[in-house]
Order: structure tokens, then sequence, then C-alpha cells
């Protein structure tokens, strides 16, 4: 199935509405969702017997910067029986407000390996997702303050008097 084939697949499922965009540049072409529907997304590229994206091989949380103001996360997907790959990106305006974190649906229930992915970007952008089971940090201790991949984030010069480099 092609990258065209499995776009034409999902806006018959979802509607034109459910991509956003699409790139084409680079190494591999991805296309942009709206943030509302990529677990229903992800669900259907699972359990669709023409794509089955089986595996989630990496999500990453993105920070564009300071100056576009918006972040998001990037969704690796891979079907092994049909060897095919498939990059989704999402993203969301944020004002960059630590009491508001830009927020996503959650695909754990979709793909179980996401827990941990999830919980790394939350731990080290500051991006929530709505619905995961346990969101916590993973990497830094409970009590770090701020999100160390963050564009704007400052390093402290110590913790718990521990000079910090």
């Amino acid at each position: 199935m092609s990258f065209d084939d499995i776009k034409l697949l999902l806006t018959e499922k979802f509607g034109e509405n459910v991509i956003t965009g699409e790139e084409r540049t680079g190494l591999q072409p991805a296309l942009l969702i709206d943030s509302g529907q990529i677990a229903a997304v992800c669900l259907e590229l699972r359990d669709n017997a023409k794509t089955y994206f089986d595996f989630l091989s990496c999500l990453s949380g993105m920070d564009y910067g300071v100056d576009d103001g918006r972040f998001g996360v990037v969704y690796h997907l891979s079907s092994i029986p049909y060897q095919l790959q498939l990059t989704l990106k999402v993203s969301k305006p944020n004002n960059r407000d630590k009491q508001e974190l830009p927020a996503f649906p959650s695909i754990v229930s979709v793909y179980r390996t996401a827990d941990w992915h999830e919980r790394e970007a939350y731990d080290m952008i500051g991006i929530y997702f709505e619905g995961h089971p346990d969101l916590r940090r993973i990497l830094l201790p409970d009590d770090w303050e701020g999100y160390p991949l963050r564009k704007d984030y400052q390093s402290a010069e110590y913790y718990k008097g521990i000079k910090i480099d």
C-alpha cells in the first residue's frame, strides 16, 4: 500500500479534515493528522487488514521553538507483515505556560509500547497525554523543575546542593 493509498483510506474513513497536511520531503513522507483524532487513526491503521501497522517503533515529543509557539508529537509506525513504515505528526499551538501543558490524546490503548514513550515526552518536553494510565516522570526525579528538552529551558545551577555543570 502506497502513501497515497493510506491517505485515501484515512480520508474515506474519517473525512477530509483528518489530514491537515503532508510532508513529502526528507527520508520518509509524513501525514499531518488532526490531533484530536490521532488515537482513532492509529487504531484504524493497526486493525485494518490492508495496512496492519502493528508496531509503534518510536514516539517523539517536539518543541518547535519559542517563536513558533507550537508543540507536537511524531509517531513512527511499522507494519511488520507488509514491510511498510509510516510517519504521523500532530501539533498545536501552546503559550509555553508551565501551568497549561500542550496536550494530546494518549495512544497507549492502541500501542502498549506508547506507555513509556509518552512518559518520556512528558518528562523531557512537558507534553501531557490525555487518558494515559500512569503519566509521571520516568527519567528525572519527581521534584525536578522544568522540562530539559524545551528550547527555552534554563538549567538550574544546583540540584539538592550539587552543582550542575
